[in-house]
């Protein structure tokens, strides 16, 4: 392997990535920064990983077909047709589906779209189980219509669900940030996003970040208590 740079990275737990203007990982055609945190990752460690993404793992099947898909159709397919050529790659036959209740609609074009392509999908809504949100101790001035029976979110149940129907690949569809997360920790099988849910800007959570100098410039404000 390649490395241009001997330098280590300086013990600056505050600077990162996101930091960097040289993206010399990418292309090596520039330099790596003294703050680089791939440049301080020991020899062994990385070998160590990239040998997952060789042989006839699981990570390495799914390493070579992410690539494939990014390879042969960057800027071609859209993410639906995306998932498809993935899951068509993996091997992945029965599509698991662990969608939001408000994109239900949503969930309904994209199973049928499977359907079509030969897939066997199935959906879990994350209010599965229809248990009231009091029951885990949130107050009712925290339901969005107080006073009023309102399940919970129960992505834990929907990992089980799709868990038990034993889904090879699952996709998630607009769930809560927070319930997302609990979803990807508690299913068996691989995860990828369809949609990612934002309310307010049409499940584009993007153009708050590509707007945050302008119209959203809030996000910036300090003295906002979110």
């Amino acid at each position: 392997m390649n490395r241009k740079s001997e330098q280590k990275p300086a013990d600056r737990p505050d600077v990162s990535c996101s930091d960097c203007r040289l993206l010399n990982c990418y292309r090596q055609e520039s330099r790596f920064p003294d703050f680089c945190p791939g440049e301080g990752v020991e020899e062994q460690a990385l070998d160590g990983v990239i040998s997952r993404y060789c042989g006839d793992e699981d990570d390495a099947r799914t390493a070579r077909a992410a690539a494939e898909v990014e390879g042969l159709y960057y800027g071609k397919l859209t993410r639906v047709e995306e998932v498809l050529a993935f899951a068509r790659r993996i091997g992945a036959c029965k599509i698991g589906l662990a969608t939001c209740v408000g994109l239900v609609e949503e969930t309904r074009l994209f199973s049928g779209i499977l359907k079509h392509n030969g897939f066997e999908p199935y959906a879990v809504l994350c209010k599965i189980g229809s248990v009231d949100k009091t029951e885990i101790g949130i107050g009712e001035e925290l339901k969005l219509r107080p006073e009023s029976f309102e399940a919970l979110c129960n992505p834990i149940l929907q990992a089980q669900m799709l868990n038990e129907w034993k889904s090879e690949l699952n996709v998630v569809i607009g769930l809560c940030v927070g319930h997302d997360a609990l979803f990807c920790k508690h299913s068996e099988a691989l995860v990828t996003t369809l949609i990612v849910k934002d309310r307010v800007l049409a499940h584009n959570p993007a153009a708050a970040l590509y707007t945050s100098n302008s119209y959203y410039r809030r996000v910036m404000d300090k003295d906002r208590n979110l």
